[in-house]
């Protein structure tokens, strides 16, 4: 693991430019919901902020690039919802789906998995909004819920 953070990075094209843009953003997004179509446009490759969504809830992981950006281990991720893969441990295209995934078919540990994770991003990255549902209409935040719920990250 040290091996990895030690000379894991990996800088490909136009690496150094990214990690450039992605701190010249605002520390914080304004809070928002997204739907999937949405979502996918922060891949780190199309902009150079980084969201996933964990459960239904999405978190700005650009801090994190390293891990989830375009280069990263974990970069299939990126502008996705990861829960799937997070549940089942898998890091393929198979453990995304390209439409909503209600996560109905998961048996119960991977559910548990899954709000375990949940938790993890929720200490370590900003939540920012929540992963709409087809047909769902996105919260309208105001200044005051957004400054409010960064601290305490709902």
């Amino acid at each position: 693991y040290r091996l990895y953070l030690r000379w894991g990075t990996r800088n490909g094209p136009g690496g150094a430019a990214r990690r450039g843009e992605a701190a010249a953003l605002p520390r914080r997004m304004k809070r928002r919901d997204f739907s999937l179509e949405q979502l996918r446009e922060f891949d780190g490759a199309r902009n150079p902020r980084i969201l996933l969504a964990v459960n239904g809830k999405v978190f700005d992981v650009t801090k994190g690039s390293k891990f989830y950006g375009p280069e990263g281990p974990y970069g299939i991720f990126a502008g996705r919802d990861a829960s799937r893969g997070l549940a089942t441990f898998c890091l393929d295209k198979d453990a995304l789906r390209d439409e909503y995934d209600d996560l109905s078919d998961l048996n119960a540990v991977q559910m548990e998995s899954v709000r375990e994770w949940e938790m993890q991003f929720k200490e370590k990255y900003d939540y920012v909004g929540r992963l709409l549902k087809p047909g769902e209409e996105p919260s309208e935040y105001t200044d005051e819920e957004d400054t409010k719920d960064h601290t305490k990250q709902e």
